[in-house]
C-alpha cells in the first residue's frame, strides 16, 4: 500500500527527513506530498540545500511559484501555517504527518493533524498521552490501527534503549545510571540570554552544560521491570552533532569485559539495520551522518572487581533519528 506523507516543521530533524523522503526511489511505499514550515519558501529552500552539519544536498531543490518544491522528480506542496488545524493536508491527500516542530508534544495538540485524509501522526519527541511510543528495533511490532498519535521517543531514547536492552537480555540489570553526552541543540542559547532553564540560558559553544532529559521515563515504558532502577542525566557539549550514551550499571550476574562485548556484538549482528559494534578508536565526528540508532564502542567497556560495569554507544542525534522516523512510518503504513 502506497501512502502519502507530510512534514510539519523544518528544523534539524524535519530537514533531515525532507532529504530522506526526497531520496526515496519509485519502489518505495511512501510518497512525499507536502511540507509545512514557518518561514519563507526561499529561506527553507536555502537551508534544505545547504547544511552546516550534513553538507550540500546531492539533488537540486527548486521552487515552483511560492508554494511548491521540485526535488529529484518530486513535486512537494509548501504550506506556511502556525496552527496544525489550519494546514490543509487533505488537499494533498496526506495519510501520515511527521510532526517535527518540537512544540506539539501532548496528544491533543499532535492530534490536531488527524482530520480529513490524515490517519496517523508520528511525533519526533516524547508525547504526553501518546497512543504508543515506538522505538524501532525494540517494539515496532506493537503498532496497530488503533494507534493514531505515535511518538518515536527521542534520539537519546533510541540509543539508550538498545544499550539497556542488549545488557538486560544477557545479564539482567540490578541498577544503573545513564549519562548522555549530547551535542548542543536549538533549545539552547548561542550567547548568554533568556531561557527558562538557567543553564541552557548560557552560551552553548563555551561550556559543558548539565541539563534534563526525559529518557528515564521513556525507558520505563519500554522496560517496566526496570522502572526505578535506571536514572538518566544529560550534559550538553560544544559540538554541533553526534552524541554518546555512557551507561554504568550493576549486572545481575558476574560479567567480564569480554562477555559484555560479546553481548553487544551479538545484538549488533541481530539488528544490523540499526546497530553497529566497533573496536576502532574513533571520536564523535567520525559518526556524523551515520544511520545507526546505537554504535557500541567496544573499546570503552569496563568492568571492575566489584562487577560494576560501563558501556558506551554513539549516535548521530539528527540523521539517525530521522531515519528511525521513516522506518516507523513504513511499519505504520500497514495499519491505516
Amino acid at each position: 500500500m502506497m501512502i502519502r506523507v507530510g512534514i510539519n516543521g523544518l528544523g534539524r530533524i524535519g530537514r533531515c527527513l525532507f532529504r530522506l523522503l526526497c531520496s526515496l526511489d519509485s519502489s518505495s511505499k511512501i510518497e512525499f506530498a507536502a511540507v509545512n514550515g514557518s518561514s519563507s519558501i526561499d529561506l527553507h529552500r536555502h537551508l534544505l540545500k545547504n547544511d552546516s552539519v550534513h553538507g550540500v544536498y546531492e539533488h537540486a531543490i527548486e521552487k515552483i511559484g511560492e508554494d511548491f518544491f521540485s526535488v529529484n522528480g518530486k513535486k512537494i506542496k509548501f504550506f506556511c501555517e502556525r496552527d496544525p488545524e489550519n494546514i490543509p493536508w487533505d488537499s494533498c491527500g496526506v495519510d501520515v504527518v511527521f510532526e517535527c516542530t518540537g512544540k506539539f508534544n501532548k496528544k491533543p495538540l499532535a492530534a490536531k493533524h488527524i482530520r480529513g485524509t490524515v490517519k496517523k501522526v508520528i511525533v519526533s519527541a516524547p508525547v504526553d498521552g501518546a497512543d504508543l511510543q515506538v522505538i524501532y528495533g525494540i517494539n515496532e511490532g506493537s503498532i496497530t490501527n488503533d494507534h493514531k498519535v505515535i511518538s518515536v521517543g527521542s534520539c537519546t531514547t533510541n540509543c539508550a534503549a538498545h544499550v539497556v536492552g542488549a545488557i538486560d537480555r544477557e545479564f539482567g540489570i540490578d541498577g544503573g545510571f545513564i549519562t548522555t553526552v549530547h551535542a548542543y541543540t536549538n533549545d539552547q542559547n548561542h550567547v548568554d540570554g533568556s531561557h527558562k532553564d538557567f543553564r541552557r540560558a548560557r552560551a552553548c559553544g563555551l561550556s559543558m552544560i548539565p541539563t534534563s532529559t526525559g529518557a528515564s521515563k521513556a525507558l520505563s515504558l519500554l522496560f517496566p521491570h526496570l522502572d526505578g532502577k535506571i536514572s538518566v542525566a544529560a550534559v550538553r557539549v560544544p559540538t554541533p552533532n553526534v552524541s554518546m550514551v555512557d551507561f554504568t550499571f550493576v549486572p545481575s550476574v558476574k560479567v567480564t569485559r569480554s562477555s559484555i562485548n560479546d553481548a553487544l556484538s551479538k545484538a549488533a549482528d541481530i539488528r544490523k539495520d540499526v546497530l553497529l559494534a566497533t573496536e576502532e578508536m574513533l571520536v564523535s565526528v567520525d559518526f556524523n551522518h551515520t544511520t545507526y540508532s546505537a554504535i557500541f564502542d567496544l573499546c570503552e567497556t569496563h568492568v571492575n572487581d566489584a562487577n560494576f560495569s560501563r558501556v558506551v554507544a554513539w549516535y548521530d542525534n539528527e540523521w539517525a533519528f530521522a531515519n528511525r522516523m521513516l522506518d516507523v512510518a513504513l511499519i505504520a503504513q500497514k495499519f491505516l
